[in-house]
């Protein structure tokens, strides 16, 4: 029970980071005052695009999420791959909207930790 209780946190994690990811892609692409864009950075990106990013890999994020939730072979792979993603974005982001990103790189951390430590179920054959 302790084991599958870290993969329903993975999946309830991943459609949070997920919903929180369409609602950055929607205020990235409506060029909302949420966001402030500086010049003062290493890189620079146009936030419309980032925003059209963060909107499909957050609803890949959700979905990976409900096939989580089912117990979906696949899905603790796809889970793995999608939440270092995510992160990866979440972190080219950064200088765009701190305090969210950083939140959202620490929500795709636990859930690549939780997915990766949960233990295989075993099924013997009688």
């Amino acid at each position: 029970m302790w084991q599958s209780g870290w993969i329903v946190f993975a999946a309830v994690m991943m459609i949070f980071g997920g919903a929180m990811a369409i609602l950055e892609g929607i205020a990235a692409i409506r060029k909302d005052d949420l966001l402030v864009v500086t010049n003062h950075y290493a890189y620079t990106f146009n936030t419309t695009s980032w925003g059209w990013l963060h909107l499909a890999l957050g609803i890949v994020v959700v979905l990976a999420g409900f096939a989580l939730f089912r117990g979906r072979p696949w899905a603790r792979a796809i889970a793995v791959f999608v939440a270092g993603l995510s992160m990866i974005a979440n972190f080219m982001w950064i200088p765009y909207y701190p305090f969210w990103a950083l939140v959202l790189v620490a929500i795709d951390a636990f859930v690549i930790w939780a997915v990766c430590t949960a233990g295989f179920r075993r099924t013997h054959a009688a």
